[in-house]
């Protein structure tokens, strides 16, 4: 494949971050547990006040990962489209999640999960760092968020 557009700024990169967080629905969740066994599943995601919220089993792997690690990576896209997301999740069952967040996230996922079995849990991942790449020539400009802040 050949490279033909020209990089996108970082401002761009940026907004089509957050465009992609709004409008797509599936996101890739990495975690580790305690021995550093890596789980990696897709899970329905919302962006509601500048955080991801997923919402999952505290029973499975990947719900006790994010309950007991914290420490998340999320990404969107194929390898040449790229948006990965580090962050820190936060734990709320249903019944102590924000209730505009678990709104937020039935009404972009049609499921609202505190109306399913009692051990679904909601995580807010709030990112700490944002890449963002399409092909080779926007690897040098990738990193949009270092620390939690934007850097475009």
């Amino acid at each position: 494949m050949k490279i033909t557009e020209p990089p996108r700024t970082p401002a761009q990169r940026k907004a089509d971050v957050l465009d992609r967080l709004e409008r797509e629905i599936d996101i890739w969740v990495a975690t580790a547990d305690a021995d550093g066994m890596p789980c990696l599943v897709p899970l329905w995601f919302v962006w509601h006040e500048e955080a991801v919220w997923l919402c999952t089993r505290l029973t499975n792997p990947t719900g006790r990962n994010l309950r007991d690690g914290r420490r998340v990576r999320l990404a969107l896209g194929d390898t040449r489209d790229v948006v990965l997301v580090d962050g820190d999740a936060e734990t709320f069952t249903a019944r102590h999640v924000p209730p505009a967040a678990a709104e937020a996230f039935r009404a972009k996922t049609g499921w609202d999960p505190r109306e399913d079995h009692a051990s679904y849990a909601f995580f807010r991942v709030r990112p700490r760092a944002v890449q963002a790449w399409c092909e080779v020539h926007e690897l040098p400009r990738r990193h949009l968020m270092r620390d939690g802040v934007w850097t475009a």
